[in-house]
């Protein structure tokens, strides 16, 4: 009797809650998916153009790194109201906020991934004949790939918990039900929402981690054959 009247008793955890709510839960969490999935995958292709020419010229590094370090100090009630203006009340307004903070790790991370290419593997690669663009997709991406990984992981987490300040207009996923249950002190819906948040946010990372270790299958047969040697 008492776990079917915990909405009244304003229980931290009920489960009348999760099955009276299920769709507003379910609603939220495709919002909050959606917005975190489009700002990454949008960051991530502005990144990799400005890393490159980051790269490429010493003289743009400075500007590039000092201004996506800029935008990121901004807060995120600021970005959104200079944002405001050009996009309006609108889901983009809260992508493009996440995308241009998600610039500061992701440019950052691609960078240091390139640099961090050996010298003399690139001019192997040449003397073979490797143009630029093979070069670049051929050699040092898959080289550079751990550490643009380990960027988009970081940027990915951080993107699920700040997509929850678009409650602010609306489009915040599961932070409008953060928001309308800290107002209401409903406290199974605070719950609920963060669970589900750090939920999100741990199955991001265990997806990318999967990705990566997909895609640099060369890192796992040299560990298996150190630790052949060393058997």
């Amino acid at each position: 009797m008492a776990s079917e009247n915990c909405l009244v008793a304003n229980d931290w955890v009920c489960g009348q809650y999760l099955r009276e709510y299920r769709q507003e839960l379910t609603d939220a969490t495709l919002q909050q998916l959606w917005i975190t999935a489009v700002s990454v995958a949008i960051g991530l292709l502005v990144a990799f153009p400005l890393a490159l020419a980051a790269r490429r010229r010493r003289i743009v590094a400075g500007p590039v790194l000092a201004a996506t370090t800029i935008l990121y100090t901004v807060p995120s009630l600021a970005m959104f109201s200079l944002l405001l203006p050009v996009f309006g009340i609108t889901p983009w307004l809260v992508v493009t906020g996440l995308v241009l903070y998600s610039l500061t790790i992701l440019v950052r991370n691609i960078l240091a991934g390139l640099q961090a290419v050996p010298a003399d593997v690139t001019e192997s690669a040449r003397a073979m004949g490797y143009g630029p663009l093979r070069l670049l997709f051929g050699v040092e991406l898959p080289l550079a790939l751990p550490a643009v990984m380990a960027g988009l992981r970081i940027a990915t987490v951080s993107t699920v918990a700040l997509t929850t300040v678009g409650a602010i207009i609306d489009y915040g996923g599961l932070g409008n039900l953060l928001l309308s249950g800290i107002g209401s002190n409903f406290r199974a819906q605070v719950l609920a929402a963060s669970v589900l948040c750090v939920v999100i946010a741990v199955l991001a990372d265990v997806a990318l981690l999967g990705v990566q270790w997909l895609l640099t299958p060369w890192k796992h047969k040299r560990r298996r054959a150190r630790a052949g040697a060393a058997a």
